[in-house]
């Protein structure tokens, strides 16, 4: 394991290395980038769904630019049970990421976002801790851009209350973002996840290869969570407008 890792980072870093993009501002529409964030008056669409454990799950996404620091979004779920009858819409979710410092703003060209949100509503049929009734959640996401490479972390501290499932937890996600060469990315990253509830802490690695076309993007995902020996695949389609 050690050796395939070693081995693929040193690919992405060769080809990070001949990296060339003829567009002055490819960072402002790679949507799949950890700290990417959209400019004032644009619209992201994140389209997705993904499989796992006879459960297959969809996912839409919309943010708004409402200027150059601030955005809002909206998210919801709907997932199929195959081996059961747990089907209906499991969330709704309502959020915003404001940034509290541009690359342009100290000698480190560190970027910090302040991220938050609350999540409410689904079928009680289909809900789970991470979908329970009410939950709300704040954290930090932080990082550095390069032209071939992006380097993030993120701290997002959660409180779920339910009358059964209330607890909290809070989640550690370090990512790796290689921008390589036509217009191809891969992506990698980890979720380290304490509850205050032990049963529900997760240890999450995940793997993405993005494929970018003008201001549209697909995004393929493999997910896996060692705790439960969980595997996850996953299409995403991002479109900028």
């Amino acid at each position: 394991m050690r050796k395939f890792l070693f081995g693929f980072f040193v690919i992405c870093f060769a080809c990070v290395s001949a990296y060339a993009d003829s567009d002055d501002n490819f960072l402002a529409r790679d949507t799949s980038d950890p700290l990417y964030l959209p400019a004032i008056e644009e619209f992201l669409s994140e389209s997705s769904i993904y499989y796992s454990d006879e459960v297959l799950r969809l996912g839409q996404q919309i943010s708004y630019g409402i200027n150059n620091r601030f955005t809002i979004l909206g998210n919801l779920h709907y997932q199929f049970d195959f081996n059961g009858d747990a089907n209906g819409f499991s969330s709704f979710d309502i959020g915003g990421k404001y940034r509290l410092t541009q690359a342009t703003d100290n000698s480190a060209k560190m970027i910090a976002d302040f991220i938050g949100g609350f999540k409410f509503g689904g079928s009680s049929h289909v809900r789970t801790p991470w979908y329970a009734k009410h939950q709300y959640y704040a954290g930090l996401r932080f990082g550095r851009q390069w032209t071939g490479l992006t380097l993030a972390g993120t701290v997002k501290s959660s409180w779920i209350f339910d009358h059964t499932r209330g607890m909290a937890y809070i989640d550690f996600i370090p990512e790796a973002y290689f921008r390589l060469v036509y217009n191809w990315r891969i992506g990698t990253g980890a979720t380290f996840r304490k509850a205050t509830n032990p049963k529900y802490d997760q240890e999450w690695l995940n793997l993405k290869l993005i494929r970018e076309y003008g201001r549209t993007q697909y995004v393929g995902h493999f997910d896996y969570e060692f705790e439960g020996g969980i595997y996850q695949f996953g299409l995403r389609v991002n479109i900028l407008f």
